[in-house]
């Protein structure tokens, strides 16, 4: 075959297979079943930087200044002394009101004893590292058996009570607003309960069993229930004879002063 007529049926198959595929490509593809849009992501920036970690709740930020100090008179000798364990509290207690009225600052020197008048002013002192902190009584506490005292979070690391978590203390009273044998309001508070209903069941027997007696169950902000019973007159030495008289089989019964 000559090479025009050769180059020419080349020519011509080229063109129809052009012609093919521009044909094909103008063919319409059905598109697919809708599916549910998804809001698009935006492209990573490298130049960005990390975003900072959540900021923590008001209650488990530390306190960036140190703890107002509490001034005693030079030489004040204690009034009382005793030894015993202190543990300390701080979240969830922390802005709530404690037992004086303020609200609890775990970033204060404060702490919290049972019968002590509100408002006593305390010095403690680890009896293993012999470190002290000048303390005012505001709460109550601590209700747990064998513990004397509940330090806030600011005073328990000054004692070096924090990482411990129960420490042996000297306690030194110093100031007392109200005389400590005589006069005061006095409870008994009994608990903690897991449930309400157990809590009600006894206030109520106690209300049945001491009708002079004013009885209430509530709860703590750890989520458990207590009860209390305001004894007639304010009378310590029947606060203490009601706490002997009581059985319970959950939490553990204390003689608290309510002043």
């Amino acid at each position: 075959m000559p090479r025009t007529v050769v180059g020419v049926v080349l020519c011509s198959c080229l063109w129809l297979a052009a012609c093919g595929r521009h044909q094909q490509a103008r063919v319409k593809v059905p598109p697919p079943p809708a599916t549910a849009k998804s809001a698009p992501k935006a492209p990573a920036e490298p130049s960005a930087q990390p975003a900072p970690p959540p900021t923590a709740p008001e209650t488990e930020k530390e306190s960036k200044e140190a703890p107002e100090q509490i001034p005693v008179p030079e030489n004040a000798k204690p009034i009382y002394v005793e030894t015993g364990k202190a543990s300390w509290y701080g979240a969830p207690y922390h802005n709530r009101r404690a037992s004086n009225g303020e609200i609890y600052n775990m970033h204060a020197m404060t702490a919290a004893h049972r019968t002590l008048p509100l408002g006593s002013i305390v010095r403690v002192t680890n009896v293993k590292t012999g470190h002290s902190a000048v303390v005012r009584i505001t709460d109550r506490g601590p209700f747990i058996k064998g513990r004397m005292l509940d330090l806030s979070l600011a005073a328990a690391r000054t004692v070096d009570v924090w990482l411990a978590g129960v420490a042996i203390i000297k306690m030194e009273v110093l100031q007392t607003p109200a005389p400590l044998e005589i006069g005061g309001h006095w409870a008994v508070q009994i608990g903690g309960f897991d449930q309400q209903k157990a809590a009600d069941e006894l206030a109520q027997h106690l209300s049945r069993r001491y009708h002079t007696a004013k009885v209430l169950s509530f709860s703590s902000p750890a989520g458990n229930w207590w009860v209390r019973v305001k004894v007639q007159n304010d009378d310590r030495q029947r606060a203490e004879e009601l706490a002997r008289d009581t059985r319970t089989p959950q939490g553990g019964i204390f003689v608290v002063r309510l002043d």
